[in-house]
């Protein structure tokens, strides 16, 4: 249940029978402080400001108005018109046990676009924030009932693909098996291109082989074809270390939308929206205008004829706004292109590729950044590839565990170690506000203080450590709860704000604010723990029972919401 929904609620149907303008909002939020109660009303001195009245005294009115019975144990006025409301226990505890229901009244159809690899290389640590921010958004949209369509806009075309077929295609003649030739996608990669630099006749055959890789020759084709599989499977392995949702049918990658970009171009000059400037069609966008009133230009077609990446994202948005019915298109590409998408965005909705009534969304994220505050790279300057990254970030989880813990077997310190590291990886990046860079730290990462997953897990493991300790099963254990200690009713309230969260990161796409929620969760959690003794034998049974059943949900929330994360936990660690 959203308590913050409830209210909302209960003081607009106040509102309304005062006859307030409909558009006055409660303004409804979380107290900063004890003092001012739980929840604070504050939209009392605008609709007073509206109608010209006493803002005071037209709070006082809203509160003589809402109907608070059951809800409320005490509500004021504090100030020119805040009302303070301060929730009632027993209302705490019965919504604690009621069922909840996460189940949206107008679920929209949502694209989301993230990860989106070059499938020239192989994956590195500047793929990692686009894959497990845009995961975590589309695993927090579906637990909502959203219907959501991912879309792995995979880079495999482009002029790159002729000197890598080039290379292929020296390698096979050689005897090599395409498998053991791309086994390692960075060296065969920097192969290709030292031969293209080196050798003029190489270079030649590498052109030559785009023009029939756009051509559609059958040749190029099956040796393209060969490329693109082994370096889907590298990446496939990538996603499920990573424990992230893609898989082969999200994969809509640029070669999909070839036969599309010369109509996207037609449809744009027809439109006069595509205009001829040195020879290439260019868009100039007047609403993204610099400081010098000069348009911005978007080139759609090189004067040799050629597409660019703003052709192949114009087929994308169209294919995704009309075939697949899309309501809302999210975007996780990095800030660097910020001004490509606003160019993308304003030129398909201008050419009514897209609904005006169509979200196009862009959520922009900074760059992991080293100790130096550099981008992350390898000790040698080289990019850090993400194999490399989750293996390292596992051997030094698992290096953790063997030190804290000498009653587990070999495989279960593996598990424990995998799911510690991957987890420590990925919630290192979305505890961080998206917008900005971050410095990646081993040390504080992988820390079982702060805010973590390393501490959040623990939090887990611990509360199952309270239900093998007391003999009882955690998984549907139900009792009635009973309120009366503070550290009892600050984590029910904290308990109770879960959806309010989840609802804010669906609409905001900010993760953070889900990690932060948890933390605090986890805090107030081991807070309730050591101010509200539960297995100790001085206990009353019924208290004992209560507690554990804020425990229980305590461990339901905990999980629920780093599962939405893309984070395991483990019941021992």
């Amino acid at each position: 249940m959203s308590i913050k929904n409830l209210l909302n609620g209960r003081f607009q149907a106040a509102m309304q029978q005062l006859e307030i303008p409909s558009e006055c909002s409660p303004l409804l939020n979380q107290s900063n402080k004890p003092e001012f109660g739980d929840y604070q009303a504050n939209g009392a001195m605008g609709a007073a400001k509206k109608l010209k009245t006493n803002p005071r005294e037209l709070a006082q009115k809203i509160l003589e108005q809402v109907d608070l019975d059951g809800i409320a144990a005490k509500t004021d006025i504090a100030g020119p018109g805040f009302i303070n409301i301060t929730l009632c226990n027993h209302f705490l505890a019965k919504a604690l046990t009621e069922p909840s229901n996460q189940s949206i009244a107008n679920p929209q159809i949502v694209v989301i676009d993230y990860s989106g690899p070059n499938l020239a290389k192989e994956m590195h640590v500047g793929h990692l924030r686009s894959t497990i921010i845009g995961d975590a958004i589309a695993r927090i949209l579906e637990y909502q009932g959203q219907e959501v369509i991912r879309q792995n806009h995979m880079g495999d075309w482009g002029t790159q693909f002729g000197m890598l077929i080039g290379e292929l295609e020296l390698q096979l003649s050689q005897g090599e098996q395409a498998e053991l030739a791309l086994s390692d996608l960075e060296v065969f990669y920097q192969q290709s291109k030292k031969h293209f630099d080196a050798d003029p006749a190489f270079a030649d055959n590498a052109r030559a082989n785009v023009v029939k890789l756009q051509s559609g020759d059958p040749d190029c084709l099956k040796l393209w074809q060969q490329f693109i599989s082994v370096s889907i499977a590298h990446n496939t392995e990538i996603y499920k270390q990573l424990n992230v949702g893609l898989k082969a049918e999200h994969i809509k990658p640029e070669s999909a939308y070839n036969k599309d970009l010369n109509t996207i171009v037609d449809d744009l000059a027809a439109q006069q929206l595509a205009v001829e400037s040195e020879g290439a069609k260019v868009v100039f966008l007047q609403e993204l205008a610099d400081k010098n009133g000069d348009p911005s230009p978007m080139i759609v077609q090189k004067s040799g004829g050629g597409f660019l990446y703003a052709t192949t994202d114009l087929a994308a948005i169209r294919y995704r706004a009309n075939q697949l019915k899309a309501e809302r298109i999210l975007y996780f590409i990095d800030a660097r292109q910020s001004l490509h998408m606003k160019q993308v965005f304003v030129t398909g909705k201008k050419a009514g590729f897209v609904a005006d009534s169509v979200s196009l969304e862009h959520h922009a994220f900074g760059t992991m950044m080293g100790k130096d505050g550099k981008p992350f790279k390898t000790r040698t300057g080289g990019t850090v590839k993400l194999a490399d990254l989750l293996k390292e970030a596992m051997d030094r989880a698992e290096q953790l565990v063997r030190e804290k813990n000498n009653d587990l077997d070999d495989q279960e310190i593996k598990e424990i170690a995998r799911k510690v590291g991957i987890g420590a990886v990925k919630y290192a990046d979305l505890c961080k506000t998206r917008t900005n860079d971050y410095i990646f730290d081993w040390d504080s990462m992988l820390s079982f203080e702060g805010n973590t997953a390393p501490y959040l897990q623990y939090a887990y493991t611990r509360i199952c450590s309270i239900f093998r300790k007391a003999e009882i099963k955690l998984e549907g254990f139900t009792a009635k709860i009973n309120i009366g200690e503070t550290q009892e009713k600050q984590l029910a309230l904290k308990l109770l704000q879960f959806n309010d969260v989840v609802e804010q990161v669906a609409a905001e796409c900010y993760p953070h604010t889900l990690c932060n929620y948890l933390y605090e969760l986890s805090s107030l959690f081991m807070s309730f723990y050591e101010h509200c003794p539960i297995l100790k034998s001085d206990v009353p049974p019924e208290t004992a029972k209560s507690r554990l059943q804020l425990a229980a949900t305590s461990a339901a929330i905990l999980k629920q919401g780093l599962d939405l994360l893309g984070i395991e936990v483990m019941e021992k660690m």
